[in-house]
């Protein structure tokens, strides 16, 4: 049987690919780190865009087979990032994808319908529970998931945001299913997040190269979209550089959600390893521990 690692880091995302956008460098380099890294994924995105020709008919209107093909895309990516514990919210299947629709004002919505089973109508406590087991069991120190606005409104990372934050509440109240296991009360929880000066730098960046078409609409001069944040919001900035390749390697392990010529590996290319080998967080629930020159913590174990 193997040694429970020092320090373990329970990530909640809503889709396959999402958690290798926001912290695949920083699960890579906690891994290499020996430290634990779980991942639980709440839905299998099977309402995702499909960008490989020839996919299309995995799609949800067709032979609606596109969750298990991004199961086995999450499998490849997490063995990229070397995460071995990633797990389904309540097993695979469970709770599905409930698609979105663009608001006028250029955040994601609900969708104007949503499958019965969709994770937007997932009942709270229900869902909540799952996740106190897999917290009772881990027992991790820091838990990462989304800000309440869910970075850009989806309708499954808000509803992400919710789990995770009451999940967190329930599994630290002694008397609340002891057959869960013993509560566990989980001492720092962070909220993704992109750097606002970091996000302007890296469109200057594209747009001096003469990259109209990467990030297309963004001025890095004018208005952000509301993932980005303000500088004065962040806690924490994990410098993972050296485990920048490992984070593209899991994106381009997403094939029908993301491709080696979008905005993610132009900025990376253009920008180099600091576009998404640095990561950042806003503190949620705990104490800051010891930061670096800029007033930010560069370990999210920090303290502990």
């Amino acid at each position: 049987m193997s040694e429970t690692p020092g320090h373990r880091l329970l990530l909640v995302h809503a889709h396959p690919d999402d958690e290798s956008i926001g912290q695949g460098a920083t699960m890579a380099k906690y891994v290499a780190e020996g430290r634990g890294v779980t991942l639980v994924t709440c839905t299998a995105g099977e309402m995702g865009e499909i960008l490989v020709p020839g996919l299309e008919h995995l799609a949800a209107d067709q032979d609606d087979t596109l969750g298990e093909h991004r199961r086995g895309e999450l499998d490849d990516a997490m063995a990229a990032l070397g995460v071995t514990d990633h797990r389904f919210l309540g097993g695979f299947g469970t709770y599905r994808d409930s698609g979105m629709k663009w608001h006028e004002d250029g955040h994601a919505v609900a969708a104007d319908e949503v499958h019965d089973n969709a994770f937007w109508h997932a009942d709270l406590t229900e869902a909540a529970t799952h996740l106190v087991a897999v917290i009772r069991e881990v027992r991790p120190q820091v838990l990462v998931t989304y800000d309440e606005f869910g970075g850009y409104g989806h309708p499954d990372h808000i509803q992400a945001h919710r789990v995770a934050t009451y999940g967190a509440a329930l599994a630290a109240v002694p008397s609340y299913r002891r057959d869960l296991g013993e509560a566990w009360d989980i001492p720092k929880v962070y909220w993704g997040a992109m750097s606002e000066t970091r996000m302007r730098a890296g469109l200057r960046s594209l747009r001096d190269a003469g990259d109209t078409t990467t990030f297309e609409g963004m001025d890095p001069d004018g208005p952000l979209p509301p993932f980005v944040t303000s500088d004065d919001n962040l806690a924490a900035m994990v410098d993972a550089q050296d485990f920048h390749e490992q984070k593209m390697s899991a994106l381009a392990a997403h094939k029908t959600q993301i491709t080696t010529d979008g905005p993610f590996f132009a900025l990376s290319n253009n920008v180099g390893s600091t576009a998404w080998g640095i990561e950042y967080y806003r503190i949620a629930k705990g104490t800051r521990g010891e930061v670096g020159d800029d007033g930010l913590e560069t370990d999210l174990f920090a303290g502990l």
